[in-house]
Formats: structure tokens, sequence, C-alpha cells
């Protein structure tokens, strides 16, 4: 999918393969299985699969499964669902605990080279004597522990003979560098907890930043690709790489982050709206969750469209949601059927029509792509219009819908006038009583009268009732900040309307898009099941997202 446009990380690779310092490309996905991706991860995923595939390489789905505190196989198996569903298939699947054994003998090995040591420091400790906010670091006072009880102690550590946060190893580096990442850091820390794959065999677990570097270099990965908040980590990456004595050496590039108006990007503030209420469930249709933009009809194309479209540079960088919402219609105008729905009905009787009598229509399924063939649309004595395609006294001559007295034309079908309007108690309208003529059904040739615009509708008595699910920003501030952001949910972001959906609908399926005409592009929701059809709304046709 990814064109010949070049981006800078296009550019490195093409020059180093062309050079000679590569001769394949094989980049990786490492999410951390503790919580659903969302469409920020969803850049990571496109980027590393694509750029692999414009050189005919391939790329690794690594799960980064090194902190068991908070993982869990529910959070594997949906990482892996998110994949498949984007359409992309990794060369292999690994987990960093496939690598733990390895890793020890690296950590060993840097022991070994008076590389790293451990330490007694408590973390709060730790931390002051790492940044003192005054030049240099301050030098662990076990920092020149001998080689030998440097062993001993690891080995002691793995035996489970500390506690947690007892002792952690650290990595033997530079405590004045102006880098706080080269000062001393930690690469192993004690944890006594069940890991999700290797259950209780470790009690000691690499941080991140020393298993990362390893596991590309274990891997063979050329190119590793993360976000710009790891340039700072760089340098430790290469040490890593440089004093672990491995065969590959993987090249870290950083890109800037990509934000997208009223959308929150982040794991832990996405968790609070799940644990608190605020939405029903990761999945919930107004999620930057993966999950949720598959309920709300987000297609893979489409994310796949707006991801490679915003480009890939050094610095972070924000998006209007309308151009993801742009990329979302491209996708589906000639791919979604068009059928009928009501979802504000206001009942229409053709009082010269026959009672009882029902005639099928046809009805392109597709009017922008005729290849989507058709499909027989009722017509009959009774039907449901929108409420707001009628309106009792014409308001000014721009409108073309039906007033009292005006001719419209029902699409696929005749031409009627409204003759009489039927109202309740308060005045408000439940009925309107017209007439058509049978000499103007769509598809034959009739006089040269024009109506007053054309206007869509469903046959009622085979009609099928529906749930329709519309959406709205879920934060209403366009530049979330996240220190308040609960303070600014949008009390309307999921309404409900019940109306009705003509019957060409009634083996509709989970994910199956449309067009309703007129109405905007609609998916069914999973919950919709036999007689109670549920939809959800995935996007306007025409932009109507608050600012």
């Amino acid at each position: 999918m990814m064109n010949d446009n070049s981006n800078f990380i296009k550019t490195i690779m093409k020059n180093e393969l062309e050079s000679g310092v590569v001769d394949h490309i094989l980049t990786r996905f490492p999410p951390e299985p503790n919580a659903y991706l969302h469409i920020g991860h969803a850049r990571a995923i496109i980027t590393n699969f694509e750029l692999a595939k414009f050189f005919n390489g391939a790329t690794n789905l690594r799960f980064d499964d090194t902190n068991p505190s908070k993982e869990d196989t529910e959070y594997v198996e949906a990482i892996k669902e998110d994949l498949k569903w984007l359409g992309y298939t990794p060369q292999k699947i690994t987990y960093g605990s496939n690598y733990f054994e390895k890793t020890y003998e690296k950590a060993v090995l840097l022991i070994k080279k008076n590389l790293a040591y451990v330490d007694d420091l408590d973390q709060e400790t730790l931390s002051k004597y790492r940044d003192t906010n005054n030049g240099a670091g301050i030098e662990s006072p076990y920092r020149n522990r001998s080689v030998e009880e440097n062993l001993f102690l690891f080995e002691q550590m793995r035996a489970g003979v500390y506690q947690n946060g007892e002792k952690t190893l650290r990595a033997k580096i530079d405590m004045a560098s102006p880098n706080i990442n080269l000062r001393d850091p930690v690469i192993y820390r004690i944890m006594h907890v069940n890991h999700h794959q290797t259950k209780d065999k470790w009690c000691i677990y690499p941080m991140y930043d020393f298993a990362h570097p390893l596991q590309d270099a274990f891997e063979g990965i050329t190119h590793s690709l993360c976000s710009i908040e790891f340039e700072d980590h760089r340098p430790l990456y290469e040490w890593v790489i440089n004093n672990c004595e491995v065969e590959a050496h993987p090249r870290q590039i950083e890109w800037g982050r990509l934000g997208i108006t009223h959308m929150i990007m982040s794991k832990r503030y996405l968790k609070e709206l799940v644990d608190e209420g605020l939405v029903t469930g990761y999945d919930d249709p107004r999620m930057p969750t993966l999950v949720g933009l598959r309920r709300r009809g987000f297609t893979p194309d489409a994310i796949k469209n707006f991801i490679l479209s915003t480009g890939l540079s050094k610095v972070n960088s924000t998006v209007d949601y309308g151009m993801l919402e742009h990329c979302l219609r491209e996708d589906l105008k000639l791919k979604a059927p068009r059928p009928m729905a009501i979802l504000h009905p206001l009942k229409v009787v053709i009082t010269n029509y026959p009672e009882g009598q029902i005639e099928y229509v046809d009805a392109l399924n597709n009017m922008e792509n005729e290849s989507l063939g058709t499909h027989k649309m009722a017509f009959g004595r009774t039907i449901y219009i929108e409420e707001e395609d009628f309106c009792e006294e014409k308001p000014n001559k721009h409108w073309k819908r039906l007033s009292k007295g005006l001719e419209v034309r029902l699409m696929h079908a005749y031409f009627i006038k409204c003759n009489e309007v039927i109202k309740d108690e308060n005045g408000k309208i439940i009925e309107l009583h017209c007439t058509y003529d049978e000499k103007t059904k769509s598809g034959t040739a009739f006089n040269e009268r024009k109506p007053n615009g054309t206007i869509h509708y469903v046959e009622a008595t085979t009609a099928l009732k529906a749930t329709f699910n519309l959406f709205e920003p879920l934060i209403l501030d366009e530049k979330v900040q996240l220190t308040n952001f609960k303070e600014h949910i949008n009390p309307h972001s999921w309404q409900t309307v019940e109306g009705y959906v003509e019957e060409f609908l009634k083996d509709t399926k989970k994910e199956d898009k449309y067009q309703f005409i007129r109405n905007g592009y609609y998916t069914t929701d999973y919950t919709s099941k036999g007689d109670k059809l549920v939809f959800n709304r995935i996007v306007g046709l025409k932009s109507s997202f608050v600012s």
C-alpha cells in the first residue's frame, strides 16, 4: 500500500540497502501485552509493516512481556486479532520471554566485564542519586563491588533469595553523563509474580531498555523503529548492543508521535475511562482503541490510508479528526450498498393507493458503483419518511422537500403530493395524507413537470424496526488536556434513536457496512440479533464534527 513517496526512514533504508550496510529489511512491532491497542499503535504497526513490505522485507510481532505485573493473555490475543484485522501477517510471533535465558547470560557477561553491578539502594534513593538536579549523579556505595561478589549476588537474586526491591542489577556506564539514561540504569529488578508465559520460572526480569535491544539483536532486526520519546534512550540502546557481544547490530530510528484532535491517545487514561465506567468498555465505539474503531465501523483500509497520508517526520504533530472522517468516506463510498433507513419516522398514508397492495421497485445498491447490483424495494399505501423532510408551509424557495400542496419524488418510486396534515391534541404532526401519480414511476417516461425535490422512504408493513446509535466526540475539547480531560467529556457523545430500515437488511451481519441514503454511513453492531437490528453511525455524509 505504501507508495513511492519518500519519508526519511524509507530514504535511510534505501541508502543502506544500496550501500551494502544491510542486505534485507526486517522490522518488528513490539507491543506490551498490558492494554488494548489504539490508533496511535496502528501508526507503528502500519509504518513497520509497510516499510518492510516496500523493500520486500518482513516484520515480526514480538510481545514485550518483561513486566508481568501488568500483563495478561487477554491482551496478547486482542493484539493478534488487531493485526489480523488490519491485514498484516507477521513473519513470526515471538515473546520477549522467549529470550529470558539469553538475556540473563548477557547480564552475566556485563558483570564479568565489570560493566554491571548489584545495587542495594532503594528505589527512592537510587532515583535521587541518578537525578540530583545539580550536575552529575551520585555514585552508589555499591558500585565498586567485585566481579565475584556481583556474580554471586545476581545468582542469589535469580534464586529468589531476596524480596521485591531489595536489590537491582545496574549497568555501569557514566554517572556524570548529561543523558540521565546513561547514569547506571537499572537493567534487572526483582518481581515475585507469576508470568503469563513463563509462570513462576523467573523472579527477576530485565528492564525494557536492556531487553529490547538484545531482543532486536537476537532476532536479527535491521531497523528498530520507535516514537520520538525514545530518542534519548538511543545511546543506551547502542551501548547494550556494543557491549553485549551480539552478532546483529540493529539501528534504532525514531519518528514523531501523531495526535488526533478530540482523541485520547494514552493507555493509562483510556484505562481510567473504562475502570470508572465513563465508557462501556475498550470496544466502546467512541474509543480510539482498534476494537472500538472496528465496532464503530472503521475499515482497515481507511485507517491505513489515513496513517500513510499523514506522512512521517521527526517531530510530533496533530491532525484534525475530519481527515480521518474523509478517509472513511473515500473508502466506503464505492463499497457500501445504499439502502433506505428512517431514523425519525413520520407516517404517510397514500390515500389513492389500494389497501393491502404491495409492489416492488428496482433500487440500485450504489448509484456510483452499479457493479454492486440492485435489489427490490417495497412500495405500498403506508410509508415512513424522515420528519425533517416535511414542513407544513414551504419555508423558503430553497426548500426541496415535502410541504402541504407540494409534490416530491419518492426515490426509486413515484411522485407524491401532500393534501392533509394530521396532528395530535398538542399540535404535533403525526401523519400525512398524500396522493401518488401512477404515471410517474421511476424508470418510465412521464410528463415534464418537476417535483420539489427527492426524498427517501421505507414501506411500513415490510419495514424492520431498528435502533440507531449516533456518536459525537467523546471529548469536547479539540486539544485534549490530559490533566483534566474527564471534565470535558461530552454528555451527548452517544445518543440512540428508534426507526426503520427496509427489509433488504433482514439478513445483515455484524460489521456489514451501508450508506443509509441521506443519513450517513452505518455498520451493523455485534448486539444486532434477529428482529432487533442495531446500527452504529460510522460517519456522516459530510463533516459535522464539532470543534
